[in-house]
């Protein structure tokens, strides 16, 4: 039996491995050196080279710098009645850098916890083009308590999205004084390039139209700052530093709230203007133009249906009327066409023109009818302007020229801005050669001066202009520029600036007697046996002055009646009234202008003396019992 096979035994290369692991060891440690150099040049380049740069990150992280926005100041009437005021109302708002996923779904998930329009939606994505990605940016306003507590219970679910309580601009009269208080509305794309926007860091709203508009600067403030550290989820921990707003100015208004509240009462079913004012001070008492709105709708974004019902209602209750509507002002003019008869020296206080009931130009066949078909007879200055006899002023209007009538009328602010601190006015149109060879390409016909002196043709005028120009004849040519707004007071200093009109040239005649000629002639009118509105004369506990004026709104043929049954309301003459008193010590001057009203002696000038006895009685006049004229004689309605 043959014994088992062995295994040769073999030597280790002790000296072989060990050249091995030493070598691998050596590897390994060039390894680590390696990685440890990266980790030390990292470190470097992060702590020494960028030090500044991550510290600054880092702060950046925790301490954040956050606006305060200013208090808007308030409106007040001339009694210290509020306007316009600040309420608290609670807004949505995200941060978009907080927001975890996409910002998509989380608007989806938030609509399921808040109700949230599809235009609100639009708006904000508008927004967070314009804002940067760490800014706040509202995105439902108004929420109400219900809401709040239903978003307080699933706010963990949003990151990035918080309520925050704001205050928020509120108009407790609502409709009452809209068109000049005006509203706040949320910045525009275009608005947000014109303005400081550091000064509007926080701040949604800024004014649109009326005093809200054109006293911003005032109304808005100045912004403040809060350094505040927060946490990993952005919510603040504390507060490190503060610098407090400088909140709005409170301004006080000529405006009497209870005057203006019943001028809009008395104009409710029309569509028309009322503008008061007080004759020795400029000082509007009030600025009525129906149908008014609520600005209210505006303040957080009104809604495009909302908004197209009022741009496009056949009412236009946007539309400014006391400012910006222009229209004919009829025989209003009148007593100032007469005044520059005398003036220019071609008539005097017993000139007498006799009135046939029509005038024709010389070597021309078409006559320009009066309203009365019979004529008036011979008349002088002061029986023109109470009976309102074209005639006479078709006459006068011819001898003057259209370039001596546009010169003494502008004197009276005809055909230009009054210059009232409120934006928005038009300017109406006193027409000269040059404006019609300028516009309209043709020369001025002999005809159209006619026209134009019994405030017809091209003449334009706005409620605002009659007034101030009513206060300027009851003051004998004395000027005040119209304001609005009395004070503006500070509520940080405690200073109250007078809001003060530019000074403006008084206009001069040869003779003081001019002036009260015309006044007589007008207050005739009113107090006059043969007054065209001699009814709202009648047991008045005051002397007033007056003029009735009737626009027309369609054409009459040469040998046409008008006759107001046969037409739509819409072409009816526009009714117009001025008026001041008392005679003797003006306190009011008044414009109405009633659209397609008819008559000025039986639409506008009961409502002109129910807002004049509101102001200087307390209450409205009691009706007379005397049945007024506005019959339709010779085709036109009396005056």
């Amino acid at each position: 039996m043959s014994s088992p096979r062995q295994t040769p035994f073999i030597l280790k290369d002790v000296v072989k491995e060990n050249h091995i692991f030493k070598s691998r060891l050596i590897i390994a440690w060039l390894c680590m050196m390696v990685g440890l150099s990266l980790i030390v040049t990292r470190l470097v380049f992060l702590q020494v080279i960028n030090h500044e740069r991550y510290t600054t990150l880092s702060e950046k992280n925790r301490l954040k710098i956050l606006p305060l926005p200013p208090t808007r100041g308030l409106i007040y009437d001339r009694n210290g009645v509020v306007l316009a005021e600040n309420r608290t109302s609670y807004t949505l708002e995200v941060v978009p850098e907080q927001v975890e996923g996409e910002l998509d779904d989380m608007l989806q998930r938030l609509g399921q916890v808040v109700r949230i329009e599809p235009s609100e939606i639009e708006r904000f994505k508008r927004q967070l083009k314009l804002k940067r990605r760490f800014d706040s940016i509202p995105l439902r306003f108004r929420l109400t308590e219900l809401e709040v507590a239903k978003f307080s219970v699933q706010r963990h679910r949003f990151q990035g999205v918080d309520i925050t309580a704001n205050l928020s601009r509120y108009y407790p009269l609502g409709n009452t004084g809209s068109h000049v208080i005006g509203y706040v509305g949320r910045i525009s794309e275009q608005e947000l390039q014109n303005i400081d926007q550091s000064n509007y860091s926080g701040s949604d709203y800024i004014g649109k139209t009326g005093v809200e508009k054109t006293y911003e600067t005032e109304l808005h403030g100045k912004v403040g700052f809060q350094q505040v550290e927060t946490n990993v989820t952005g919510r603040v921990v504390r507060v490190l530093e503060r610098t407090p707003p400088i909140p709005g100015k409170n301004l006080y208004l000529n405006i009497d709230i209870k005057l203006q509240t019943y001028a809009e009462q008395v104009l409710a079913n029309e569509r028309g203007a009322i503008v008061a004012i007080e004759p020795d001070k400029g000082a509007i008492l009030a600025l009525a133009s129906m149908p008014n709105f609520d600005p209210n709708l505006f303040v957080n974004g009104i809604d495009t249906k909302t908004y197209h019902s009022l741009l496009y209602a056949p009412e236009r209750p946007l539309f400014n009327r006391a400012l910006r509507g222009q229209y004919p002002p009829g025989s209003t003019v009148k007593a100032f066409v007469g005044i520059a008869g005398l003036e220019y020296g071609l008539r005097t206080e017993n000139s007498r023109t006799w009135c046939p009931g029509w005038y024709s130009l010389p070597d021309y066949s078409h006559r320009y009818r009066d309203w009365k078909k019979t004529g008036h007879g011979f008349v002088n200055l002061r029986q023109a302007i109470e009976q309102s006899c074209d005639v006479y002023f078709y006459s006068l209007a011819n001898d003057l020229g259209i370039d001596r009538l546009h010169n003494f009328m502008t004197r009276f602010g005809f055909g230009k801005p009054t210059g009232i601190d409120i934006d928005g006015e038009l300017g109406g149109l006193m027409p000269s050669r040059e404006w019609k060879r300028d516009v309209r390409k043709s020369v001025w016909f002999p005809g159209e001066t006619l026209i134009a002196g019994i405030g017809q043709g091209f003449v334009l005028a706005t409620p605002l202009q009659l007034a101030v120009a009513t206060a300027t004849l009851s003051m004998h040519g004395q000027i005040r520029q119209p304001r609005v707004v009395f004070t503006v007071d500070d509520t940080t200093s405690n200073e109250s600036v007078l809001v003060r009109a530019e000074p403006k040239n008084a206009i001069t005649l040869k003779y003081d007697e001019y002036w009260q000629l015309g006044i007589a002639g007008m207050m005739d009118v009113v107090h006059g046996n043969r007054g065209t509105a001699r009814k709202v004369g009648l047991g008045s506990a005051y002397h007033f002055a007056g003029k009735t004026g009737t626009a027309q709104v369609v054409g009459i043929k040469q040998d046409e009646k008008y006759d107001a049954k046969r037409l739509e309301k819409r072409f009816h003459d526009h009714a117009l009234f001025i008026a001041f008193a008392p005679i003797e010590e003006p306190r009011i001057a008044v414009a109405v202008i009633v659209e397609n009203g008819g008559s000025g002696s039986g639409t506008a000038a009961p409502i002109a003396k129910k807002v004049m006895d509101y102001y200087l009685l307390g209450s409205a006049p009691t009706e007379p019992t005397e049945t007024p004229t506005t019959t339709s004689i010779g085709g036109r309605r009396q005056e």
